[in-house]
């Protein structure tokens, strides 16, 4: 099941047709067994025809988020930790990155409150400040106030690599910062979770010629899923749940960087894909 929120109320797509959920953001998706709550209402719930609803999405879309923090896990796949490798050598940073992919305990960081973050169809920033910008496309978990994955979307954790490669202990500029994150375009809940043969894919556009299209299963990720949200709960309490990016696989190569105007499209077996145009703020 797929859950759309919109300006007009949220939207539940099972496969056959589409309902109109009447309830807070917040308090319907922060809940145990999510799924199964969602299959019981089911028979409660009005039916919205087919081009009615699609209208909603396609025109009316909101992150699927409420007042919820966004968190991220970083250097999480072998390809992240190169990456990160590469552009804090001049810094003399680059072990860094090295011990934090084989250490037990990963990284995580703040990436967001709820009015930094962007959807589907709206536009992510980079950093005025910053010579080297790219998106992240990453796997997003929602985990409930108990710290159990509820659901998953599509992220893009936009970030200043020349900020970062500067100097590690930079990483909130390089990371947070108006429209930094991007969610959506729906709350994918499954009944079990998700199939770590799923595909994530990212394609990068500039005037209408695609310079950059790379896909890999997220079963290539070090750590398990549940153990990353284990590590965000230890001495955190989220009172609406919480987002958690979970690390990037798809690195541009190190002569690229985005410029205003370029487009990027990050698609995620059975959630959809997450549409982003880039801008300054």
């Amino acid at each position: 099941m797929k859950l759309y929120k919109t300006t007009r109320g949220i939207l539940l797509d099972k496969v056959g047709g589409y309902y109109r959920i009447d309830q807070d953001w917040d308090q319907l998706i922060n809940r145990d067994q999510l799924y199964k709550y969602l299959q019981e209402r089911l028979k409660s719930m009005p039916i919205v025809e087919e081009q009615e609803a699609e209208s909603w999405i396609a025109s009316e879309l909101l992150p699927p988020i409420g007042n919820q923090e966004v968190w991220a896990a970083g250097v999480t796949y072998f390809r992240s930790m190169e990456a990160r490798m590469e552009e804090a050598k001049d810094s003399g940073g680059a072990d860094l990155y090295d011990k934090v992919y084989h250490a037990d305990r990963p990284e995580l960081f703040f990436k967001a409150l709820p009015h930094r973050v962007v959807g589907h169809g709206q536009t992510v920033s980079i950093r005025k400040d910053s010579a080297w910008d790219v998106p992240e496309p990453e796997l997003t978990l929602f985990i409930n106030s108990w710290g159990s994955i509820q659901g998953y979307t599509i992220g893009n954790d936009m970030s200043s690599r020349s900020i970062e490669g500067e100097n590690a202990l930079y990483l909130p500029q390089a990371k947070v910062y108006d429209r930094s994150a991007a969610l959506g375009p729906c709350l994918y809940v499954p009944e079990l979770l998700i199939d770590p043969e799923t595909i994530i894919a990212m394609q990068i556009s500039r005037a209408g010629k695609v310079l950059f299209n790379e896909s890999v299963p997220i079963n290539r990720i070090k750590r398990p899923l549940e153990e990353l949200a284990a590590y965000l709960y230890r001495e955190c309490q989220f009172i609406y749940g919480s987002y958690l990016m979970t690390g990037t696989c798809l690195v541009p190569p190190a002569n690229f960087t985005l410029t205003p105007g370029d487009e990027v499209d990050i698609t995620i077996d059975s959630i959809g894909t997450l549409h982003n145009t880039v801008g300054y703020n």
